[in-house]
């Protein structure tokens, strides 16, 4: 069955005008299925947001050691001794 098949297939359906019976459990089966979703999602942002406080957090440790905006010694000066 191509496409153009399954769209008339589909409008004779929805032309007929009866609704097609739905299963007693499928409301409580979708209801079940977004709190599980939901819950996943809330889980993954969650730890999402928390492996991005411990990225800054260990960025603003490494900076506060490291402290990367002082400028280093020059070495390429010999030192002035004798005078």
């Amino acid at each position: 069955m191509n496409r153009g098949e399954r769209e008339a297939a589909v409008r004779r359906i929805m032309e007929r005008g009866v609704a097609a019976p739905v299963p007693p459990d499928l409301y409580g089966d979708a209801v079940r299925r977004g709190d599980r979703l939901l819950r996943h999602r809330r889980l993954v942002r969650r730890v999402l947001w928390l492996l991005v406080w411990a990225a800054a957090v260990a960025f603003a440790v490494w900076a506060a050691g490291a402290q990367p905006w002082v400028e280093s010694p020059s070495e390429t000066t010999p030192p002035l001794t004798g005078w």
